[in-house]
């Protein structure tokens, strides 16, 4: 008996049962279209700022569910540059950064342009700009080869590792990538939100590349989710739901890719997932909203650029506490300049100190009314 889908004699030909999945995937249409609309009430300015919110933990987070974290204000940075924003405080993104930005932007801005090999093998080289995956020299820009050995989706220490998964040999991969692509090119009479789930569970099974499999096959996901929309921009991260819910991610493709060729059970949950991811948009709107009543609210103070720039800052998340050694590192001034744009702060109310003193003194906003 087959181990995995891919050595079933009838892959790929996936199927699933329309009827049980028809009040989930109702039931997403109607919160996309919801928010959709909601965010058409906002004005474009603040659309602007929820799709970058939107975009960067969607970079963010597709890096975390690999394990890779990446610097948020060179994701931030990278999205604003690309996109034309001026968000002040910009700073230089590094080449691993800048890669994954221009292939999530690519994927969802030019979402109605056909997906191709050459198109793949781009977005795998901005994903490897050095051509190594850690200390590992790869594959860059083609399909892997079994040099190494088979490849593997393992855990586990060392002489007791657990094989998860193990994918198509890779004489097969061409073959198999032709046929992936023709059929997402393709025009079949399909929902494109479960062709998006469908996708994404295609995509990771062949796992054409030595690495990167699951951020490619995340973008592939978000390209079908735009053309769905028939929108370049993003209010909802599915990677930042998946990020969450990585355990259950990982246990549902690894039950689906020992399973038999209905993915029924996949897409129930991606719909599920996606749902839940869209649900999520609201505390970015939240975010969007409160930091434009900040400024509406502060338009006539008299600040310098070192305290724009950090206000701004904490109203797009900053993580950690906020002390003055830090103001000092980040806006590139002395400790004591660091200081007096703090008190002044202070004194006008829009800084409070939190609890605590001393060395650890740290500082956040007042609270928005």
């Amino acid at each position: 008996m087959p181990t995995y889908i891919h050595e079933r004699p009838d892959w790929p030909e996936l199927n699933w049962n329309d009827k049980g999945l028809v009040e989930a995937l109702g039931a997403v249409r109607h919160r996309q279209g919801r928010l959709i609309g909601r965010m058409e009430g906002l004005g474009f300015p603040l659309r602007r700022e929820a799709a970058l919110q939107t975009l960067t933990e969607d970079v963010l987070k597709s890096s975390e569910i690999e394990g890779e974290i990446l610097d948020r204000d060179q994701v931030r940075s990278s999205l604003a540059r690309r996109l034309g924003m001026d968000i002040g405080g910009l700073v230089p993104a590094d080449r691993e950064v800048e890669g994954i930005v221009e292939m999530m932007l690519d994927a969802t801005q030019n979402y109605r342009q056909p997906l191709t090999d050459e198109r793949l093998f781009g977005w795998h080289a901005s994903l490897f700009p050095a051509g190594r995956s850690g200390m590992h020299k790869i594959t860059v820009g083609g399909w892997r080869n079994d040099k190494s050995g088979p490849m593997q989706v393992i855990s586990g220490p060392l002489g007791r590792e657990r094989v998860h998964y193990q994918a198509p040999k890779a004489g097969r991969v061409a073959d198999d990538m032709t046929a992936f692509l023709a059929w997402f090119n393709g025009a079949e009479d399909i929902d494109p939100v479960l062709k998006a789930g469908a996708a994404h569970l295609w995509f990771v099974t062949i796992h054409p590349f030595e690495d990167g499999n699951g951020r490619i096959a995340r973008a592939i996901a978000d390209m079908q989710l735009a053309r769905s929309e028939q929108s370049p921009q993003r209010f909802y991260s599915m990677s930042a739901q998946i990020r969450q819910e990585r355990k259950a991610y990982y246990e549902i493709l690894e039950s689906t890719q020992k399973g038999d060729l209905d993915i029924t059970a996949w897409l129930a949950w991606f719909l599920a997932c996606l749902g839940r991811a869209i649900d999520g948009a609201e505390s970015i709107l939240a975010g969007v909203l409160k930091k434009a009543r900040f400024w509406e609210k502060h338009a006539g103070d008299a600040l310098n650029d070192r305290q724009r720039d950090m206000l701004n800052r904490l109203l797009d998340g900053f993580e950690g506490k906020l002390t003055s050694s830090k103001w000092a590192a980040l806006e590139k001034c002395s400790p004591d300049t660091a200081l007096r744009d703090i008190s002044d702060l202070l004194e006008r109310g829009i800084l409070v100190k939190d609890e605590g003193g001393g060395r650890s003194t740290s500082y956040s906003l007042a609270v928005i009314a």
